[in-house]
């Protein structure tokens, strides 16, 4: 088994290296997609500087499927079809996604990597999202909220740090993980890095319909 892991640069993704390797299962490298016009992660909007940071303090390489912007959704199948080729073509046998409980979600995982040689796993599925939350913060992870979704959270909370004070302030409704799209996160700490990501959040825009807050290093290069 080999597996890459699908690295959206938030909690989830992180949380799924960190069980993975728990479970003893081999991570050999991380997949994102990367919006080209912005060179930041695709919805997420991390800027592509600290996703190479991530996978530094991961200590995987880490593979970058460019997408344009605006982004067709057959020009983006078409990318992570022929990125499914190269990988295995590299000996990669498994993909794995930080998916939590939407089954439409995994249903298009799975229909997508039919055939493909790869197989999925979902090492978070099923997972209730309100202690799985909450055993993230506790075993050390720490993140940071990127996007906002305004039509179901405040934007004030966009910049703000994942832990047990912004858990105990959503509205109701609202999925701890942010599963249901309500917020996105960059990861800079927690036990699957070997150091923490030196950062500071930077101004917050309003664009597309979502809040976003820009993330940068705290000691630039």
């Amino acid at each position: 088994m080999n597996v890459l892991l699908s690295w959206s640069s938030g909690k989830d993704a992180a949380w799924s290296l960190h069980v993975l390797r728990q479970q003893g299962t081999p991570v050999g490298g991380l997949l994102t997609t990367v919006n080209d016009a912005f060179q930041r992660v695709a919805m997420h909007a991390v800027r592509e500087t600290l996703l190479e940071a991530q996978a530094a303090a991961a200590g995987l390489p880490l593979r970058k499927v460019r997408i344009p912007f605006p982004c067709p959704n057959e020009v983006y199948e078409a990318a992570m079809a022929a990125a499914c080729r190269d990988a295995v073509a590299e000996g990669f046998t498994h993909v794995a996604f930080g998916d939590l409980f939407l089954p439409d979600v995994r249903a298009y995982r799975e229909q997508k990597l039919a055939g493909t040689g790869l197989q999925p796993l979902f090492p978070l599925w099923g997972r209730p999202t309100a202690a799985l939350a909450r055993e993230m913060i506790a075993g050390g992870l720490r993140a940071t909220l990127t996007c906002v979704d305004p039509r179901v959270l405040p934007p004030r909370f966009c910049g703000r740090a994942f832990d047990a004070a912004l858990l105990d302030e959503l509205p109701p409704g609202v999925d701890p993980c942010g599963e249901r799209g309500e917020f996105h996160t960059l990861a800079h700490a927690g036990p699957m890095f070997a150091h923490a990501l030196d950062i500071r959040v930077g101004e917050r825009v309003e664009r597309d319909g979502f809040a976003f807050s820009d993330v940068v290093a705290a000691t630039p290069a």
